[in-house]
């Protein structure tokens, strides 16, 4: 009973140990954003491997695909989740939410943010860390320049709006563009496992073309159109950001844009 009793007592010490830790460091405000892009990095590396796992019980052309083949298979399974995730919680603040309501008079829109705004933001960018690298690493077999420019574009000013909290609404409203990324990925997929010529690879494809038409095309209107009416409350550095960085990514969606159209009226013309 006595070293029960003792064991119980150094178990408690270390237990409320642990919870000052947590409270003083990973989530006190300041330490916060670094807590949660760290927990954004291990999330991904998990989907990473959970997809790595799935694949080789449950799909037969995984076995087949060559080594760079299977990495980039676990890695779109990995950009798919995030993609879900933070469409999801990009909706959810853009249309839902009341936190950047017009109606809402807790101070300028371009300057409100929320814990939890600041942890979707957070787990995004531990994303886009984790992808950059491995296109670095891998580099040029998960992709060329132009998504070491987009990510690397995307990681910035997502950090920039969730360390300082200024223009997470328009953050948000560009991260509604990962919409088409799990279509994206799933065409690779099939593509792939060898059913290019498949129904459903012909109506992912006209997915891919209205979904990106629609959120990185007309949303990206939109988001300049919601700016021009909130320009008196921006600052310089939060104005140039909020041009700049839409501007280069909404050129290059116009630019993939194109591809995919060609591809499309290319697909339609042998059938």
């Amino acid at each position: 009973m006595a070293v029960s009793k003792k064991t119980a007592l150094a178990f408690k010490f270390y237990q409320n140990q642990a919870q000052a830790l947590v409270k003083t460091y990973l989530l006190a405000d300041a330490f916060m954003p670094y807590t949660f892009v760290f927990g954004g990095i291990f999330a991904s590396k998990m989907v990473y491997d959970l997809t790595q796992l799935i694949s080789t019980f449950y799909f037969r052309t995984y076995a087949g695909l060559t080594k760079i083949q299977r990495i980039e298979w676990n890695n779109r399974g990995m950009s798919s989740v995030h993609a879900i995730f933070i469409t999801t919680m990009s909706l959810y603040f853009v249309f839902w939410s009341d936190l950047y309501s017009d109606q809402y008079t807790a101070g300028p829109v371009t300057y409100r943010s929320s814990p939890l705004s600041t942890f979707a933001l957070g787990v995004s960018v531990g994303y886009f860390l984790s992808d950059l690298g491995m296109i670095f690493w891998l580099y040029p077999a998960l992709g060329g320049l132009e998504y070491v420019v987009h990510h690397t574009i995307s990681a910035i000013a997502v950090a920039y709006a969730m360390f300082t909290g200024e223009g997470q609404l328009y953050t948000f409203m560009i991260l509604i563009s990962e919409l088409t990324t799990p279509e994206i990925n799933l065409r690779w997929y099939l593509d792939t496992t060898g059913l290019k010529k498949s129904n459903t690879y012909l109506i992912n494809g006209f997915v891919i073309f209205f979904a990106w038409m629609v959120a990185r095309i007309l949303l990206f209107v939109y988001m300049f159109y919601h700016v021009y009416l909130h320009y008196d409350q921006m600052h310089q550095i939060e104005v140039f950001l909020v041009f700049t960085v839409p501007s280069a990514l909404g050129a290059m969606n116009l630019m993939w844009f194109g591809k995919i159209v060609k591809g499309m009226m290319k697909t339609l013309a042998k059938r």
